[in-house]
């Protein structure tokens, strides 16, 4: 779809009417008009529109309210597709999705350290060129990219991102200057809360934390039902708090940050640590390399080394959120990513820590749950970040 088509959907009206279809599933145009106080020749001249264009589609008759029964309204969730990218520390993953979320393709491919800017932009065009070849009979809306590090969002730039060490990389300008598309770019984490707030009916919650725990850990904050990304981008950099002062060495160039001790290749380095001082454990057969996925299932298969070393990963993550708690005060928090697919191992640490740690009795009980977006939640954060745009939706 062209540029130009995507600004003229997302006109105020018609973004408000396409919202109001999307969260009821199924309304009249009369109850549209009562709903959002549009005339209702305000309402049957955008719905005329937005029919012709193919966003919505006409469905079953409603119930009658003394009169003709009214005819409903529903989302064409087929009739356009996103391009969504998460471009994480060691791989890209690429999905093609339609308007409610369902993903009908992916590719995956590896990123090698030290990867130039060019080759990475290159990487990217080639990809999509891909897939809008392989499916040139659907109708793209945009493509929408979640980038790991630091991000400028308003100028689709990533600023740094560490783990491939790549700087100042224009990613919105280049996509959009081979593909006729809108292009969205934003941290990753944060487009796992956008994500979470879109796909999983989140949007009720005026404040919550979506914290993408993976290689690195970064977290999403939305503040009043808004991504907060502070004044210079980088709000929610949580792997980057400093937990021990003269702890190990990372990837930014500080001592002793989270995602030293807490994140994916951080519980791999802990496990190797520990089979050198001597300890028993199932993970001996591994002892070259050892993963995080590997103390999981070591854990699953009851050693006890494994489900203390993520233990001890989840009472440091929960120490971080314990401190955004007392910042942010979120209504519930949300654990994504790699690490995140250690379940309970994870998740009862960073519950027991919040509640011992956390200086008042209703915080103490801040929600925390897994996403349920699973493997694709960046890449879903990426694809709700062009929805966003679409129906500019009222998170509150």
């Amino acid at each position: 779809m062209l540029r130009g088509s995507f600004q003229w959907m997302k006109s105020l009206n018609k973004s408000i009417i396409l919202n109001k279809i999307r969260t009821s599933g199924s309304i009249s145009r009369a109850q549209i008009a009562k709903e959002t106080q549009l005339t209702p020749p305000t309402v049957g001249t955008i719905v005329k529109e937005l029919l012709e264009q193919g966003l919505i589609k006409e469905s079953q008759l409603g119930a009658s309210q003394g009169g003709r029964k009214p005819t409903m309204l529903v989302l064409n969730t087929t009739g356009f597709y996103i391009i969504g990218i998460d471009v994480g520390p060691e791989d890209i993953q690429f999905v093609i999705s339609d308007l409610s979320g369902d993903i009908i393709d992916e590719q995956e491919h590896p990123l090698t350290t030290g990867i130039q800017k060019q080759a990475f932009l290159q990487m990217l065009v080639e990809v999509v060129t891909q897939l809008t070849q392989k499916h040139d009979s659907l109708q793209f809306i945009g493509i929408g990219v979640a980038m790991h590090g630091v991000v400028d969002a308003d100028q689709g730039i990533s600023i740094f991102a560490p783990n491939l060490n790549l700087r100042d990389v224009a990613i919105k300008q280049h996509l959009e200057a081979h593909f006729d598309m809108d292009v969205k770019v934003e941290n990753d984490a944060k487009a796992l809360a956008l994500g979470e707030a879109w796909f999983e009916n989140k949007t009720t919650h005026r404040s919550m934390i979506a914290v993408n725990v993976g290689r690195g850990i970064g977290a999403g904050i939305v503040i009043d039902g808004k991504l907060f990304s502070g004044e210079h981008g980088i709000a929610g950099e949580i792997g980057h708090m400093t937990i021990d002062l003269k702890g190990k060495r990372c990837t930014c160039g500080n001592d002793g940050c989270l995602q030293t001790v807490a994140s994916g290749p951080a519980i791999g380095e802990r496990a190797m640590e520990l089979l050198a001082e001597g300890n028993p454990s199932l993970l001996e057969k591994h002892s070259k390399m050892i993963t995080a996925e590997m103390v999981h299932q070591a854990a699953v298969d009851e050693d006890q080394l494994a489900k203390n070393i993520l233990e001890e990963a989840g009472n440091y993550l929960g120490i971080a959120l314990t401190n955004l708690i007392h910042v942010c005060n979120p209504s519930s928090i949300i654990i994504g990513g790699g690490v995140a697919q250690a379940g309970e191992f994870i998740l009862a640490p960073i519950v027991e820590t919040i509640q011992t740690r956390t200086i008042s009795d209703q915080a103490q009980q801040t929600p925390v749950s897994l996403s349920n977006l699973g493997q694709y939640g960046s890449a879903l954060g990426a694809v709700a970040l062009i929805l966003s745009e679409l129906f500019e939706p009222n998170m509150n």
